[in-house]
């Protein structure tokens, strides 16, 4: 090779969808365990045009786009991870998964 050119190697990681192999039994995700991640618990959407946001103020109600008793969903990073239902956990919300989207499992990557 000549001064000129340039080795080029792949560093694209696993191929999506490629399971994580563990490595003398710890998991190569051990690592990443105690990073946080946002998670978004959504109960619903609306478009609004400025002229509607401008107008709202205090008691103003909000229609959204879900019927009272349709799942919630739940995302983690942007991802939408799993779908449940709204629990009250003593004088707080909580989340109650009831379905896991296809294809994400959260065992998989233990």
């Amino acid at each position: 090779m000549s001064e000129n050119e340039v080795k080029r190697t792949s560093s694209s990681g696993p191929e999506p969808g490629r399971r994580i192999e563990k490595r003398e039994g710890v998991s190569s995700l051990d690592a990443l365990r105690d990073v946080s991640l946002p998670i978004v618990i959504e109960i619903g959407r609306v478009d609004m045009t400025v002229q509607e946001v401008l107008g709202l103020g205090v008691g103003s109600v909000v229609q959204l786009d879900r019927a009272v008793g349709e799942p919630v969903d739940l995302y983690v990073s942007d991802r939408k991870l799993a779908e449940g239902e709204v629990v009250v956990v003593g004088d707080q919300f909580g989340f109650r998964i009831t379905r896991l989207v296809q294809g994400q499992c959260l065992e998989e990557a233990a």
